[in-house]
């Protein structure tokens, strides 16, 4: 009885031991996929694409919100002597232009994300296969983007952002 305990126990220390080991060889890889999107030419050209883009939008809401200052400088200063049917009018045309303003802007932005999105899914499917080309060759069995997860450490030897950037701009 006893020596069925002992060899059911070595069994199991023994496979402990095996697994443990094989745990020991596999090989972890950080990437900053920011730093890659920032850093690589297609990230860089992308970027000022949406810069050039972003100006081009934000010049119209800036010339809005200058038109909604004069028109409520107008009201305050001429507020006291206009009659009171002109000034409910100027107030009125003043609120329309504020919600005017304010859809302007909602829906700047909501063009601005969805650019931002479509050029983040336009350069990812490259990276990606990058990524997975440099892991299998240099035999990473996982790898964590340190940019989206909370890592508060990881060996700055087993990042390879450097290397996908390269790759990527000469794919590009």
């Amino acid at each position: 009885m006893k020596k069925n305990i002992y060899l059911v126990a070595g069994i199991i220390f023994a496979f402990f031991v095996c697994s443990a080991s094989s745990f020991a060889v596999d090989k972890i890889g950080f990437i900053n996929l920011q730093e890659i999107m920032q850093n690589s030419n297609a990230g860089k050209k992308a970027a000022d694409d949406f810069k050039k883009y972003y100006d081009k939008e934000t010049q119209e809401i800036k010339t809005a919100e200058k038109e909604l200052k004069k028109m409520k400088e107008e009201l305050d200063k001429q507020g006291s002597i206009m009659t009171q049917s002109s000034q409910k009018e100027k107030e009125s045309a003043y609120q329309k232009k504020l919600r005017d303003y304010q859809l302007l802007v909602n829906d700047t932005n909501e063009e601005l994300k969805k650019r931002d999105q479509e050029m983040t899914q336009k350069l990812m499917p490259g990276i990606m296969k990058i990524v997975r080309t440099i892991a299998e060759k240099e035999k990473y069995t996982l790898v964590i983007d340190v940019a989206t997860l909370p890592i508060p450490y990881f060996a700055k030897e087993n990042d390879f952002s450097k290397k996908v950037i390269d790759e990527f701009n000469k794919a590009k």
